[in-house]
């Protein structure tokens, strides 16, 4: 299928539709990577801002270095080392939840506890890994490089966001009232303890799909500043989703066309955030032009 849409879009490029940048494959791969990635971080990150939680994805994603050492020092392919990386990271939001829910801990210190654990752990495992891969395989995981995506990444983004659209498809009702007001979800029977956890497991989900894209210290940047800017320039909860996954999408998009387009020597990662955050800019400029008016999903 992937080799259809590669003939697809050389298709285009020959018609002239398309910028000659299209006929390589890696720009295909990445261009599809973005139309799943910023769709995926855009719905979930509405939740991280409904419910206060954007440290929470900060935290998931630094375990990612953590995970990926522990893979690479395990044997696993240095490029993929999927099985540890989802593994740890995984384990690390569900034992964050786990905790949280057996000590009165108030919850940004308890996620700052695990957080300095897991960059610990991942800094004294590099001296480690540093014997026995290149350092700049390290860096494409802390900033990430959406060019480097194989069939196989784009595979397992595709099953996550899946997952992620059909959960979002038969219980988001639900995820919204409890992240808004777990008291009212509970006296409609709304198992909300099953739907933290599941909240949590998501975020480490998506959290580790994105990483070789976005890198692990800029993913949960791409989940909190669409959401938050979304929150400004929407009025209801509904216009927020629907913001959120256009300005993550085109955020994802532009930061990848646009460098490789202009020639600039820019990281994709921090290329995507600087537009997500033009984009915060502007959300703050159409609030401030409402002459006060507040949003309904203030």
């Amino acid at each position: 299928m992937l080799a259809s849409l590669h003939s697809f879009f050389s298709g285009l490029v020959d018609a002239g539709i398309l910028p000659t940048m299209f006929s390589y494959g890696f720009v295909v791969n990445a261009f599809i990577a973005c139309l799943m990635i910023g769709p995926l971080l855009g719905l979930l990150g509405t939740l991280v801002v409904v419910k206060r939680l954007a440290f929470l994805s900060e935290a998931v994603g630094h375990s990612a270095l953590t995970g990926v050492s522990i893979g690479i020092l395990m044997g696993e392919p240095v490029t993929e080392p999927w099985i540890s990386l989802f593994a740890f990271s995984v384990l690390f939001a569900l034992t964050l939840q786990w905790v949280r829910g057996r000590t009165t801990v108030p919850y940004d210190a308890l996620i700052g506890v695990f957080l300095a654990f897991a960059l610990a752990l991942g800094a004294a495992l590099l001296m480690f890994v540093a014997k026995k891969i290149n350092a700049h395989l390290v860096e494409q995981v802390l900033f990430g490089s959406i060019l480097t995506a194989s069939a196989y990444d784009l595979v397992i983004l595709a099953f996550i966001t899946s997952v992620v659209l059909a959960l979002a498809f038969f219980s988001a009702n639900d995820a919204y009232l409890n992240a808004l007001s777990p008291d009212i979800a509970r006296s409609r029977r709304i198992r909300t303890t099953l739907h933290d956890y599941g909240f949590v497991l998501l975020i480490a989900l998506v959290t580790v799909a994105a990483v070789k894209i976005i890198g692990a210290i800029l993913v949960g940047a791409l989940l909190l500043i669409p959401a938050a800017s979304a929150r400004l320039m929407a009025r209801d909860l509904r216009g927020m989703v629907g913001y959120s996954v256009l300005i993550a999408t085109t955020s994802a998009l532009i930061g990848v066309l646009l460098p490789m387009h202009m020639k600039w020597a820019i990281g994709t990662g921090p290329a995507i955030i600087l537009v997500a955050c033009v984009w915060f800019v502007i959300a703050i400029s159409v609030y401030s032009l409402r002459k006060g008016g507040q949003p309904a999903c203030a």
